[in-house]
């Protein structure tokens, strides 16, 4: 990536999640990043584009950080810890705003807008990499468990940017544990 590129990404990255997608037009991401109309264009051909690159640039940080958790001395459970640490410890961080993607899907519901779409297209990513992480513990309910995950997620991201996050972290690991524990006992067919 060109540093031209690389600035207006950072810098939009942080006005979007910040301040929300439609609350930020290019030309203040063009300002704050301290470059041309023509190079903006020139790296994105539209504001949707800018958008989906902002996704896609939060989605790999999430990959990354569950590509890290994967150590080869880390059993399932503790993979799935390190994934909830991870989680808890955004929530708690300063200027937490929840999900960006829960916040992307607010702002843009229509299924076939690309937005829209990079959304869902990081969801199924991560409730699979959920699944595959719970079927590593060798339980049969690997999709439930994931799909319990996921919304205790989303839970803790949306409640994290309404009250005193640190609770809400440590409900959400608490829910964790609860769910690994849980799934040692047979679970009733819903």
């Amino acid at each position: 990536m060109s540093e031209a590129r690389t600035r207006l990404l950072n810098t939009a990255a942080g006005l979007f999640y910040a301040e929300g997608l439609h609350a930020v037009g290019v030309d203040r991401v063009i300002a704050e990043a301290q470059v041309t109309r023509a190079t903006l264009y020139r790296h994105f051909r539209s504001k949707d584009d800018l958008l989906v690159a902002y996704l896609t640039q939060t989605d790999e940080a999430i990959r990354a950080r569950i590509d890290t958790a994967r150590t080869p001395d880390a059993s399932p459970d503790d993979v799935i810890r390190t994934v909830a640490r991870s989680i808890a410890d955004d929530i708690g961080r300063s200027g937490f705003r929840g999900c960006a993607f829960l916040n992307a899907a607010a702002e843009y519901p229509d299924p076939a807008h690309p937005v829209h779409r990079a959304v869902l297209a990081h969801r199924q990513w991560f409730l699979a990499t959920m699944t595959e992480l719970f079927a590593g513990t060798g339980k049969a309910d690997a999709e439930p468990a994931a799909r319990h995950f996921v919304m205790l997620r989303d839970g803790a991201m949306a409640a994290g940017c309404l009250t005193d996050p640190k609770p809400i972290g440590q409900t959400f690991l608490r829910g964790v544990e609860g769910l690994l524990g849980y799934r040692s006992r047979q679970e009733p067919e819903v």
